[in-house]
């Protein structure tokens, strides 16, 4: 059993919960994942990991209510423990100190997990520009935290509340109108904007890693659920990635496969149990 040790609603719906895993703390580094089910009975939940303290024997999880799972998940409080948390997985990211300027991009809760990629970057001796970007400023995440570990940190929201007004890319653009010589640009967030944000560098020559997230069963590559179209190859997200070059990701069918179980989803999530009322 996984106990957690802390849980903080960052904003509606968002959650930050550390959980107890000294052997997976051990092990990670940054652009890893993990796969939990909240009991036995519980679907696969694969979320990237947001931090990680080998001192503390902790992984820091950052996610968002959509489904019946995280619902569930959201429920429990610290104390009470999980039954299985399995990790790291994934590749870790490539880092070296003669990366040069990285800008890294996150949206939404996306954020979270390209944090540890930042900070190791940073760590690494790169210069590192971090873009955050959230619909408004009430449910930014993780500013203080991308601030102590950035050269320069740009804050985009959609409606103008914080920051520049406007999305990711209205900042990326900012960047290469001033000259800015941008070597690698990480991109994490919904698929839409790692998309958008693979279109505004393509044309440019900038490489973009981007992290992928698709339909996850197992995390082993055995049943094949998260394949994603990486230029001519096919590829499975939880053994070969999670990160690809965002310039051979066939986003498209991405976005599709992954909008196919919405009607389960939402029937999961608002079913009543009707058992032992009788008729």
């Amino acid at each position: 059993m996984f106990k957690i040790m802390y849980k903080k609603e960052l904003s509606p719906g968002i959650f930050h919960m550390d959980i107890e895993a000294p052997r997976v703390a051990k092990k990670a580094k940054a652009g890893q994942f993990i796969v939990l089910r909240v009991d036995e009975k519980g679907e696969r939940i694969p979320l990237t990991i947001a931090d990680f303290d080998v001192e503390k024997g902790t992984i820091t999880l950052i996610f968002q209510v959509l489904g019946a799972s995280t619902m569930q998940l959201s429920a429990l409080n610290e104390g009470d423990s999980i039954v299985d948390f399995a990790g790291p997985l994934g590749q870790p990211s490539e880092i070296n100190g003669n990366m040069g300027t990285v800008v890294c991009i996150g949206g939404g809760i996306g954020v979270a997990p390209v944090y540890p990629i930042a900070r190791a970057m940073h760590e690494a001796g790169n210069k590192v520009i971090s873009i955050m970007g959230a619909k408004t400023k009430d449910i930014l995440i993780f500013e203080d935290k991308m601030r102590a570990i950035s050269d320069e940190v740009i804050i985009a929201t959609d409606d103008g509340s914080y920051g520049v007004k406007g999305f990711v890319t209205t900042a990326l653009q900012q960047l290469v109108d001033r000259g800015e010589k941008i070597d690698q640009v990480t991109a994490i967030g919904p698929g839409i904007m790692m998309k958008s944000v693979c279109d505004a560098t393509r044309p440019l020559g900038i490489k973009t890693i981007v992290s992928l997230n698709p339909v996850m069963v197992d995390g082993t590559g055995m049943c094949g659920g998260c394949r994603v179209q990486v230029g001519d190859e096919m590829k499975f997200a939880c053994v070969d990635g999670p990160e690809f070059d965002g310039h051979l990701v066939d986003f498209n069918n991405l976005m599709s496969r992954g909008r196919m179980f919405r009607e389960q989803e939402a029937k999961a999530k608002d079913h009543v149990c009707n058992i032992g009322l009788g008729r």
